[in-house]
């Protein structure tokens, strides 16, 4: 039994062996394939919305995602967020001094306080 464990396991160590390395069929060893991408980037001409983050997917790598792939993603959304929050920020200081209430200014004309 033991015997026929390794012959078995030899052949199969030999013909994964020889599909990797084109075990004589002419087509050679496996074609290298060109790295995925993403499909769907996001827009570099407008803004992000809730719908550009919903939908962006990130294609699988040997050990997970594509490392530079979610960096891009995070730095353009890292980007975007600050530059809404500076926004936000220079609205609500604007609203603020909006909402202050003016000095009051007298009417009066110089010279007429005493007179009636």
């Amino acid at each position: 039994m033991f015997f026929f464990l390794v012959i078995a396991l030899a052949v199969v160590v030999a013909a994964v062996t020889l599909a990797v390395v084109g075990g004589g069929e002419g087509t050679g060893p496996l074609p290298e394939v060109a790295p995925e991408r993403l499909h769907d980037p996001l827009p570099p001409d407008r803004p992000l919305d809730r719908a550009d983050v919903d939908r962006i997917r990130f294609p699988l790598a040997a050990r997970g995602y594509r490392m530079s792939d979610v960096d891009d993603a995070l730095n353009r959304l890292a980007a975007e967020l600050a530059e809404r929050d500076a926004r936000i920020g220079e609205l609500e200081s604007a609203l603020t001094v909006a909402r202050t209430p003016e000095p009051q200014v007298s009417m009066d004309k110089p010279g007429q306080e005493g007179r009636q």
